[in-house]
C-alpha cells in the first residue's frame, strides 16, 4: 500500500535524502571519478551538496542521472515515478500535469526521462536448456507519411506499426520493428534468446526460417482454435502482454509518434518484468535505474536524430 502522505512525495529534503540512500546506500560516491574516500559535505553551496577532494569536482545526487539540471522539485520526480511504476496501463502525461502542478510540457518530459530510467539494460539471452521462448507479433496505430500511403496501395504491406515481444520465464523483452520480416524477427531472437532454448510461436511463416536454429520449434494453429499444443507449447503469456500493452497505448496514451515508441515499450516491458514485487519496490528500482541516464531537449538549430 502506498502512503501519499509520505513526506517523500511533498518535501524536497525528504525526496533528496530518500534518493541518496538508493544511489549511495553504502556513503557518497562521486559521480565523476567513482571515488568515496574522499568526498564530503560542502554546506558552503547548502545541504546536498558534495565536493571530491580527489577531482575537485562538486555534485549533488542529481548529478549524472535523469535529475541533472532540473529545476523541477525531487519530491515530484518520485511522486511522478511512482504514479508510472504503479499504473498497471500508464498514465498520460495530462494526468502528471494535473496532479504535479507542472506544465503539460513538463509532464511530458519528465515521463519520457522517467522512462529512459525504467529501460533495462545489460540483458543476458532469454531462456536456456529446458525452457521456452515465446515469440509474437502484433499491429496497432497507423504509419504516418509515405510509408502510410505505400501500403494503403499494397496490401501486402501493414499500415500499422510493427510490435515483435518475447517472453521466458515471465519475463518479456519487446521491440518496434519498422516491418515484421522473417529477417527482422530472425534478428531480434538470435540477439536476445538463447538457441537451446524451444521456440514458440504460432503458424506465421515468419518464424520458419529461423525456428530451424533452435532446440525445437513448436508451433500453435490459432487458425484452427488451437492454443495450447501436445507438448505444452503455448503464445498465451506473450499474448497476455499485448492485451495490456494495446490497453494502455489505446485507452491512455492515445497519439504516440512512431519515434517515440520505443519508449513506451519500454515502460511496459518494465512493469510487466516487475509485477511479482511491490508498487514501492518498483518505484524504487526505476529510481536506482535513472543513474548514468541523461535525456535533454534538442537544441535550437540541432538537427533531428530521426
Amino acid at each position: 500500500m502506498c502512503d501519499l502522505t509520505n513526506p517523500i512525495y511533498t518535501d524536497p529534503v525528504k525526496a533528496r535524502e530518500h534518493l541518496e540512500a538508493i544511489r549511495w546506500p553504502d556513503g557518497v560516491v562521486c559521480p565523476f571519478c567513482d571515488r568515496i574516500d574522499t568526498v564530503s559535505p560542502y554546506r558552503t553551496f547548502g545541504e546536498g551538496w558534495h565536493h571530491c577532494r580527489t577531482c575537485r569536482q562538486k555534485f549533488t545526487v542529481r548529478v549524472g542521472s535523469i535529475y541533472e539540471r532540473s529545476k523541477i522539485g525531487l519530491h515530484k520526480w518520485i511522486l511522478a515515478t511512482h504514479l508510472m511504476a504503479a499504473s498497471k496501463k500508464g498514465i498520460s502525461a495530462h494526468q502528471l500535469h494535473r496532479m504535479l502542478g507542472v506544465t503539460y510540457k513538463t509532464a511530458w518530459f519528465m515521463a519520457h526521462r522517467i522512462r529512459e530510467a525504467m529501460k533495462e539494460t545489460h540483458l543476458g539471452p532469454m531462456g536456456g536448456p529446458g525452457s521456452a521462448v515465446q515469440a509474437d507479433e502484433t499491429y496497432f496505430g497507423h504509419k504516418k507519411g509515405r510509408a502510410h500511403e505505400r501500403a494503403r496501395k499494397n496490401p501486402a504491406m501493414s499500415a500499422k506499426r510493427a510490435v515483435v515481444s518475447l517472453v521466458s520465464g515471465g519475463k518479456a523483452r519487446t521491440f518496434h520493428v519498422k516491418s515484421a520480416t522473417s529477417g527482422a524477427v530472425r534478428k531480434l531472437l538470435v540477439e536476445n534468446a538463447s538457441r537451446e532454448s524451444e521456440l514458440h510461436t504460432d503458424e506465421s511463416p515468419i518464424y520458419m526460417r529461423v525456428g530451424g536454429e533452435f532446440a525445437k520449434h513448436r508451433k500453435v494453429n490459432h487458425t484452427s482454435g488451437q492454443y495450447v499444443g501436445k507438448h505444452g507449447q503455448t503464445t498465451n503469456a506473450v499474448e497476455n502482454y499485448f492485451s495490456v500493452f494495446k490497453r494502455g497505448m489505446k485507452g491512455v496514451y492515445q497519439h504516440c509518434s512512431e519515434k517515440h515508441l520505443q519508449r513506451y515499450i519500454n515502460e511496459f516491458d518494465f512493469r510487466y518484468n516487475s509485477r511479482d514485487i511491490t508498487d514501492l519496490e518498483r518505484r524504487d528500482r526505476a529510481i536506482a535505474g535513472a543513474e548514468g541516464k541523461r535525456l535533454t531537449y534538442r537544441r535550437t538549430g540541432q538537427r533531428a536524430n530521426v
